[in-house]
């Protein structure tokens, strides 16, 4: 999420050229210009994008099916393309009630536009605000969801964007502070463990567009402090519960680690 009021086609935007390396159409040039030689000079991060993904519907799935949750918080959402959070919870129990958050102005129109329920008992929301005021988050979500029930929280590859990793781990530590016993946290993050993807962050951060910071293992880890972390733990995005037909994801090496928490 950027701090940007209005939208700028001139400079490459995190979130459209995320949107065009998954395949969507909501780019433009300068995303795609941006996109193409950020791939130039780390080739996997098409394949980071669609594994990490495929990750969130696992991990969604998995929460509505196994654990019975009905609330999803997804903070950060980005622009809309294949499989986003509604759609799969939604598939899986109709009932489902999903809150996007985002604060940049072309992500909510696009949102409001395309995000749409797929079921007539579903609720699909969206909350204007910013990812570094966690306060406020919460306390337009609760308009929404039912914080006396057990809430998904999904951070996906959104907070190398905060610079300060300490403020990074409070803004994850106060959502989930405010959620009730039984909530999860769905998180993934781009990691230092690939050198291209390291520098082809910090090319990126020249060209105007906000910073992305690939940080370490042990650093994503600390996001979970406090919660317990299902099996598998935290792994490569590619290794969290592969279930795609006919594809070992886990010979995809990625440099996107991800978890699925419980909080107690």
């Amino acid at each position: 999420m950027t701090q940007s009021n209005a939208v700028d086609t001139t400079i490459p935007h995190s979130a459209r050229v995320w949107n065009y390396w998954l395949g969507g159409k909501d780019n433009y040039q300068v995303d795609r210009e941006a996109g193409d030689d950020f791939a130039a000079k780390c080739p996997e991060i098409f394949s980071l994008a669609k594994l990490s993904r495929q990750f969130l519907v696992r991990a969604v799935r998995h929460l509505v099916t196994d654990v019975r949750i009905r609330q999803f918080l997804d903070i950060g959402t980005g622009l809309p393309t294949m499989d986003n959070t509604h759609q799969v919870a939604q598939r899986a129990a109709p009932d489902c009630r999903i809150v996007y958050v985002d604060n940049d102005p072309l992500v909510l129109a696009h949102a409001r536009a395309l995000l749409v329920n797929t079921t007539p008992e579903g609720v699909t929301a969206y909350v204007a605000a910013d990812m570094h005021e966690p306060d406020q988050i919460v306390s337009d979500a609760k308009n929404i969801l039912n914080f006396n029930e057990p809430i998904g929280v999904l951070f996906m590859g959104v907070l190398g964007h905060v610079a300060d990793h300490d403020e990074a781990r409070s803004i994850v530590a106060t959502v989930m502070g405010a959620t009730p016993s039984g909530s999860h946290l769905i998180l993934w993050d781009g990691t230092d463990t690939s050198e291209d993807l390291v520098r082809a962050n910090a090319d990126y951060a020249a060209t105007g567009g906000v910073p992305y910071i690939p940080r370490s293992p042990e650093q994503i880890d600390g996001y979970f402090e406090g919660l317990e972390k299902i099996e598998p733990g935290l792994v490569p995005v590619s290794q969290w519960r592969p279930e795609l037909r006919g594809v070992d994801t886990t010979a995809v090496d990625v440099a996107g680690y991800g978890a699925v928490a419980r909080k107690p």
